[in-house]
């Protein structure tokens, strides 16, 4: 199959490098030629031109920026994208643009799909990590196959073409969540002179990401009146890291905005409830 590649960084190079490896014919498209230009080592053929790379292809894949650099990589080549050619984008985008996007390019009878990935660029050269997919079922039945292809596991998210990108933002909000956590981890290790490879080490047997989902499903549940952390209780640790971490000259981050957080729930009376009563939407 011909297939166009719009985005030779990391992970638009990885995918590239696995494409090639199935065997599809594979013209690459970058901003910066050059990027394209190193694809060629897998038989990948650079393009100058956008226009030039789609000729023929079956599907026009991206890997950009933002919602900015789509939309002006697309828009000048609404003429040229053939209404055969699915309009593939991996983007990390937002959620109303991603929505305007797509309805755009389906009043000018072409489709346009937003499948965002939870992948780094080796997991992209394998094959392996998740995609997401969301948009009408008939186009997820006819993608599926390929894009399953690409990656581990294919997510289909339904019918609203703009779910993908919310889903997106919600995994990678957790994931620059952890690097909160280790930062204040890291603060205060060095607060208390503990070297942080030795504080990290703790993870090698204490996973908490391993309850991530059954908290998740008690946030949903509303299940937090038995509490098996309570908010006080948790509040009250928060105040020892803070207090522990300035003792030694250094300041949390992530901390006092949690404990801000806590104290919102403590005050509207939910102190003897789990922890998690405080992640939950504060009603307007």
């Amino acid at each position: 199959m011909k297939i166009a590649f719009f985005g030779a960084g990391l992970m638009g190079s990885g995918f590239v490098r696995r494409l090639r490896a199935q065997g599809h014919e594979v013209d690459v498209w970058n901003r910066s030629a050059e990027k394209a230009r190193r694809l060629q080592d897998c038989g990948a053929r650079a393009c100058d031109d956008a226009a030039a790379a789609l000729a023929g292809a079956a599907r026009l894949h991206l890997s950009l920026a933002d919602d900015a650099s789509v939309d002006a990589v697309l828009e000048p080549l609404a003429g040229a994208i053939a209404p055969h050619t699915w309009i593939v984008d991996h983007t990390t985008n937002a959620v109303q643009p991603t929505a305007a996007r797509a309805a755009r390019w389906h009043a000018r009878g072409r489709s346009y799909v937003h499948a965002p990935v939870f992948m780094g660029p080796a997991n992209a050269v394998e094959g392996t990590g998740l995609m997401l997919l969301s948009g009408p079922r008939a186009q997820h039945e006819a993608l599926a196959g390929a894009l399953e292809q690409m990656t581990g596991k294919l997510l289909y998210l339904g019918e609203a073409p703009e779910r993908a990108a919310a889903f997106k933002l919600f995994g990678n909000l957790t994931i620059l969540g952890l690097v909160g956590v280790l930062g204040d981890v890291n603060r205060l290790a060095g607060a208390l002179g503990i070297p942080a490879a030795e504080a990290f080490a703790l993870f090698e047997h204490f996973n908490p990401g391993a309850t991530l989902a059954a908290r998740a499903q008690r946030v949903v549940s509303a299940d937090v009146t038995k509490p098996s952390f309570e908010l006080t209780m948790a509040r009250k640790d928060l105040r020892l890291m803070i207090e522990e971490a300035a003792r030694g000259g250094s300041e949390l981050v992530l901390a006092p905005a949690l404990a801000a957080l806590f104290d919102q729930a403590i005050a509207r009376g939910e102190g003897q409830l789990d922890v998690l009563a405080a992640a939950r939407p504060v009603p307007r």
